[in-house]
């Protein structure tokens, strides 16, 4: 449904930005951490287990948050919830910034965590409900790019601050900037607004008033459903080959290819450069084709098949870096016709839910593809990230024909293409 008749294009794209600047924060925060492991190791004694700790932790309590804020996405509505994780993003890196030992970082790793839990479910809550569907591609073209460029600027901004003023100060920096987006998005609070559900309306005072069916129904739908399981278990997946990429490509381009650290990091810069090109291109593939998970299984079996192959060794080194950003090209443009594709067995009144429970497959994979392609590197498979990566590519693909499929089923209920 939408918020009001025939929204202009100006009304959209103010949405889609609003949204797009939570989304970056919330990829942005990510990476906070991580940036810091070596100032936080230094300064309190830390080895990288302990470290490393820190953001299992993050990662686990993101993917438990983002099934329960996707429930309360469809009792309340989505603009709150979402003010609520930008604000617990302040809290968070103000606990980093005034940490005084191991403890209070894993606090801001929780706290951080549960903010990290609410953006999917309720982004796509607000771009669904309040997006013209012929400018839902873009709408989903636009939320993974700010959603890359959120991880591309953050390990800039705080690895700089951090050497130039002190790691305490690059946190109350990230502080200033989650503070900076949240009143962004708390002026521009009409724009995320969803009619039909308690947010703002005078029906939340009365007892016992729903937007959605129960909840004890929601779960009955959820679990009875295997295309959403089958979206979940996507996620994963497209998350695992994600990590390999992120966390190995440049030790792999050392060992495979004889190339510097600083090189290899030109050449997974590159990656995530052809990433953005193909979130940007996929957003026109969407409005031109109703197959969406035709274009996802074209698009990361092609992807894993670029993977195979610089896996081999047999890449030429001048061309070792095109073919990284080609990868990373394909696995872009695949991004808006698999949100679309969710979009399409999703039921209408249960759109936070559907989003929570499926979208905390993507932080299952981060927690889960470090641990598996490390394993395998420890135990001499030096090509095992690459090829794991292919293999988690080709399962996802799979998995998204077989969602298109229950997609097109008589018995979903889910969103109207148009």
């Amino acid at each position: 449904m939408q918020s009001s008749p025939g929204p202009s294009a100006r009304d959209d794209w103010r949405t889609i930005g609003l949204v797009g600047s939570a989304h970056a924060g919330s990829h942005f925060f990510q990476l906070v951490i991580p940036s810091l492991f070596v100032p936080l190791g230094n300064a309190f004694g830390l080895d990288f287990a302990q470290l490393g700790l820190l953001m299992t932790v993050f990662f686990v309590v993101s993917g438990l948050g983002q099934i329960a804020s996707g429930f309360i996405v469809d009792r309340i509505g989505p603009r709150p919830v979402l003010w609520f994780g930008m604000a617990t993003f302040v809290v968070s890196a103000v606990l980093l910034g005034t940490a005084g030992g191991y403890g209070t970082l894993m606090l801001a790793a929780i706290v951080g965590g549960i903010g990290n839990s609410v953006f999917h479910p309720a982004d796509f809550s607000i771009l669904n409900h309040r997006v013209t569907p012929n400018r839902l591609g873009h709408a989903f073209s636009a939320h993974n790019l700010t959603g890359t460029l959120g991880w591309a600027l953050s390990p800039l901004f705080v690895v700089s601050v951090a050497e130039w003023l002190g790691w305490r100060v690059a946190a109350f920096g990230v502080a200033a900037l989650m503070a900076i987006i949240l009143l962004g998005l708390l002026w521009g609070k009409d724009s995320l607004f969803v009619q039909g559900t308690r947010d703002g309306s005078a029906q939340a005072a009365v007892a016992g008033d729903s937007s959605g069916p129960g909840l004890v129904a929601v779960l009955l739908q959820l679990l009875g459903s295997p295309a959403l399981w089958g979206a979940f278990l996507f996620f994963v997946c497209a998350t695992v080959a994600f990590s390999a990429v992120q966390n190995y490509t440049i030790p792999l381009m050392g060992e495979i290819y004889g190339m510097s650290v600083v090189a290899a990091g030109t050449v997974l810069s590159g990656y995530m450069a052809g990433q953005i090109l193909g979130m940007l291109a996929g957003g026109f593939l969407v409005n031109a084709t109703l197959k969406s998970e035709l274009v996802v299984f074209a698009s990361l079996i092609a992807a894993a098949a670029v993977f195979v192959l610089l896996a081999s060794g047999w890449v030429p080194l001048a061309l070792a870096a095109l073919a990284m950003a080609l990868a990373g090209f394909f696995s872009g443009l695949s991004a808006p016709s698999r949100d679309m594709l969710v979009r399409k067995v999703t039921p209408k009144k249960s759109v936070g839910s559907v989003y929570g429970l499926v979208y905390s497959g993507l932080d299952v994979g981060s927690a889960l593809g470090p641990i598996m392609f490390g394993l395998l590197l420890d135990a001499g498979v030096r090509s095992g990230p690459w090829l794991g990566a292919a293999v988690a590519f080709v399962v996802a693909a799979l998995l998204a024909n077989q969602i298109g499929r229950a997609g097109r089923g008589p018995t979903v209920g889910r969103y109207a293409t148009n």
